[in-house]
């Protein structure tokens, strides 16, 4: 049995294309994975810790090699349940809207607080950094309202997936399925809409189990 675990970036409830699209491939693995757990974490409910001075000493100590105490240490109990959260799933889908050609800062939390040496990444002096996440799948459902492939640079500039994708593999997940909606403010968002919710319940009935072929 296998673990599909929803991380969604939008505050915008039922008024949010990417969690509607999100919804339809959740709903579509459940039809054809239904031995498989499924769980829903919304960046915004509060759940996430911060990653400020008491989060940010303790890592630092323990890349100097010493030990957290005190606030320090209570700060690193909640980063490190964070990402065995994370990291209890084999399957991930994430649903991200565009802000400002970016990720939503929730996102960027979520990644500063569950990228930690030992646990996300090590570091070889000679080789850099090394990937420490193994046996994992994910999908990503990319929406934005104004950007689109092909669109002039007036329309913006897409720092959204290029970042996020980026980090998926930095993590070690190279598995990676993108599904997008994109109509853009000319473009016929209905269309745009019913292609993405297609495209993802297509893929979730295609995922197998994270690492086979």
């Amino acid at each position: 049995m296998g673990k599909l675990l929803h991380i969604s970036a939008s505050p915008r409830g039922t008024e949010s294309e990417s969690l509607a699209i999100a919804a339809a491939f959740v709903d579509a693995y459940r039809e054809t994975h239904p031995d498989d757990e499924v769980e829903h974490w919304d960046l915004w409910d509060g759940t996430l810790p911060a990653f400020g001075p008491a989060e940010t000493e303790a890592k630092m100590t323990l890349i100097r090699g010493g030990t957290p105490t005190g606030a320090a240490q209570h700060a690193w109990d909640a980063v490190i349940a964070a990402f065995h959260r994370f990291d209890a799933a084999d399957r991930l889908l994430f649903s991200v809207p565009m802000w400002n050609a970016g990720i939503p800062y929730i996102l960027k939390q979520f990644i500063d607080v569950v990228s930690q040496p030992g646990l996300l990444w090590g570091f070889d002096a000679q080789t850099g950094y090394e990937p420490l996440l193994r046996n994992k799948k994910a999908a990503v459902v990319y929406t934005s309202a104004v950007w689109a492939p092909g669109l002039p640079t007036g329309f913006g500039t897409d720092f959204q997936s290029t970042f996020f994708d980026d980090w998926l593999r930095w993590a070690g997940i190279t598995d990676i399925t993108a599904v997008r909606h994109h109509p853009t403010v000319l473009g016929d968002v209905e269309d745009s809409r019913r292609t993405a919710v297609a495209a993802a319940r297509e893929a979730a009935k295609t995922w197998e189990t994270a690492g086979t072929p």
